[in-house]
């Protein structure tokens, strides 16, 4: 499948935009994206407790669940690949209803999760496994926000540009794994 045949997305998601994708679209993302990973997502669940807002910007944002290796051939990070997506079902649904526009990783998710997709309007993402190194080549800037102790579980604030992904579950419920 070549760029052409990919829908191109602008980040930060718009929702009229999220209401037209299908489960299995091939899409190029550019925009600003955050990444965060398990540890992290604890930590984003209790400030969101305490505040009752998504902090850092949030709000509308796609969280990539990924831990990004160091810098590497002059890019931002050697590596950037999707975590297993389950990890975060515990926190999934809570975060878009809360505001989170979409998230982005591999594999299936929880009941739970598509539900919570249909009611907020959300969106999840997959990115193929393995291909960590080429998906890096994709990050154009990133820059830690907070959780810096987490190292590779810190909030990190990305800038990518045709991130190569695939509509994992959209707005209608629909799972690319089911299709």
């Amino acid at each position: 499948m070549s760029a052409m045949d990919r829908r191109r997305l602008a980040l930060p998601l718009d929702r009229a935009v999220a209401a037209t994708l299908r489960a299995g679209d091939a899409c190029l993302l550019s925009g600003e994206m955050f990444m965060l990973r398990d540890a992290g997502h604890i930590r984003l669940l209790a400030e969101l407790d305490e505040q009752g807002s998504l902090p850092y910007g949030l709000d509308g944002a796609t969280i990539f669940y990924a831990g990004p290796s160091p810098s590497a051939a002059g890019r931002p990070f050697g590596a950037v690949g999707p975590t297993t997506s389950s990890r975060m079902d515990f926190a999934a649904p809570t975060l878009y209803r809360a505001g989170i526009a979409a998230t982005l990783g591999k594999g299936v998710r929880s009941a739970q999760v598509v539900s919570a997709c249909k009611e907020t309007g959300s969106v999840y993402f997959v990115a193929t496994g393995g291909a960590a190194a080429l998906l890096a080549r994709c990050v154009v800037s990133g820059e830690t926000v907070a959780y810096d102790d987490l190292g590779t579980e810190a909030l990190r604030r990305i800038e990518v540009r045709d991130l190569p992904v695939f509509v994992g579950i959209d707005v209608q419920g629909d799972c690319i794994y089911d299709l």
